[in-house]
């Protein structure tokens, strides 16, 4: 592999492809590449991609259990606070139901 060097993009060590390949990649660039690099190239960029979406989608559930656990916390400051469930379930979003299922997991 001349150019491309037997070198292979690895999203947990290295933070672009200029710092891979010494300068951007242009189209050109890549067209250029022998069968094998662009084999190499293409399965990097695949390995790459796929660690890419499995870290924003754990970014998202992550943000999204945060938000819930946030929820609780909040509704069991009001609850504790003497807050009406009225005002708990307008100030969160939360129904009449949702509320009285924390408040009972709270005692």
């Amino acid at each position: 592999m001349s150019e491309f060097g037997g070198t292979y993009v690895n999203p947990l060590t290295d933070f672009g492809f200029k710092k891979i390949f010494g300068e951007e990649l242009s189209v050109a660039r890549i067209s250029n590449f022998s069968p094998e690099e662009k084999v190499g190239y293409e399965e990097s960029l695949k390995y790459y991609r796929d660690i890419n979406n499995v870290v924003d989608t754990s970014r998202e559930e992550g943000r999204e259990e945060g938000w819930e656990g946030a929820i609780v916390m909040v509704v069991r400051t009001m609850l504790s606070n003497g807050v009406s469930k009225e005002l708990i379930c307008q100030s969160t979003g939360l129904s009449m139901e949702e509320v009285e299922k924390l408040e009972k997991t709270f005692r």
